[in-house]
């Protein structure tokens, strides 16, 4: 993300990438593909939903830093996390920190502490929302194995 895309730094980011995933597989450090908890097309659409997201939390925080710096009030809200595997709560939380205005600053359980810049950065309903959109992006089946290791849930599958 410098700025700098001449081929020799993009093929070195490549080929660290590549290393990168070389190591974790032969150290087996995931015991299972994380990729199954998610579900593939709605994760392109969540993505192109981040994205617009991301380009009006931009601008509004622009607008706030050009033209009302006063309005900038710094502030940690607590945020719950709902989602059943670490995958969906690694999304989350990535999700609210690449937004403008918005920082996942620590993780506790099933809380975010996230640091927002402005009151319309701090809003709950605006990250109950990207929350929610989160969990449906998780498979169904995982919440089924959730309720078969811990005894609990209807016993319907899906």
């Amino acid at each position: 993300m410098s700025g700098i895309y001449k081929p020799i730094v993009v093929a070195l980011g490549v080929a660290s990438c590549a290393l990168t995933v070389l190591i974790v597989a032969r150290l087996k450090l995931l015991d299972k593909p994380v990729y199954n908890d998610m579900r593939g097309f709605a994760l392109i659409n969540y993505v192109f939903w981040l994205l617009i997201e991301i380009g009006k939390a931009d601008w509004a925080i622009t607008k706030v830093i050009l033209g009302n710096p006063d309005a900038v009030r710094h502030r940690f809200i607590e945020v719950p996390a709902k989602q059943r595997t670490d995958l969906g709560k690694m999304l989350f939380a990535n999700s609210i920190t690449i937004t403008p205005g918005t920082v996942t600053v620590q993780t506790a359980g099933d809380r975010f502490y996230v640091h927002a810049l402005t009151d319309e950065a701090a809003e709950p309903e605006g990250l109950a929302d990207m929350g929610a959109r989160v969990c449906k992006l998780e498979r169904d089946q995982a919440a089924a194995g959730d309720d078969a290791k811990t005894g609990t849930g209807t016993g319907a599958t899906a």
